[in-house]
């Protein structure tokens, strides 16, 4: 006999612990997505230190020496830590006062933090590729334009994410009986 729960009928969590689970899931899963990602700097690394840099370059590199893709990779191994941590936090809290009603926006959050992580990967990354086919070679070059556009993109990513993180904050501290 299998037991069925309002998460099962609904397709929403119903308990402090299933958010919980669904952050550390989450949060295991992007770590490592984070982890082969950062392969990527590295090998853009490898292949720049065979490239000759001119005067140009070095006055203009603004942004963390040359790879277009860390910010993408920080954001994937340092979100999904804290969603694993968001995650614990609901599960130890959750053992103090199981029934405590959820907020809609605790319930969504898992699924915020991981939307804004993976869009943030593909803000990064292919959001590059976009920009640089109407500003070439924004990113090595002082093209305002190109990099602003580029950073909002994955600023509007980073803001979904923070705002998932936002919502788990105002639960665990309700839950921690920090605020009413």
């Amino acid at each position: 006999m299998t037991v069925t729960t309002d998460a099962d009928i609904t397709g929403t969590l119903a308990t402090s612990a299933e958010v919980g689970i669904k952050y550390i899931r989450w949060g295991f899963g992007l770590f490592v997505f984070g982890l082969v990602i950062g392969f990527v700097p590295l090998a853009h690394y490898m292949h720049g230190s065979f490239e000759p840099v001119g005067e140009e370059f070095l006055k203009n590199v603004t942004l963390w020496w040359g790879c277009a893709f860390t910010l993408a990779v920080y954001v994937a191994q340092i979100g999904s830590l804290a969603m694993i941590t968001i995650g614990l936090c609901y599960v130890v809290l959750s053992r103090d006062d199981g029934t405590r009603s959820l907020t809609a926006g605790e319930r969504i959050a898992p699924a915020l933090c991981a939307i804004g992580i993976l869009t943030e990967f593909i803000a990064g990354f292919a959001g590059y590729y976009a920009v640089a086919a109407v500003w070439p070679n924004f990113y090595y070059m002082p093209v305002t334009e190109g990099k602003v556009t580029w950073l909002a993109l994955q600023g509007v990513c980073i803001a979904i994410y923070l705002l998932g993180v936002m919502y788990a904050y105002g639960g665990i501290r309700r839950a921690a009986g920090l605020q009413q």
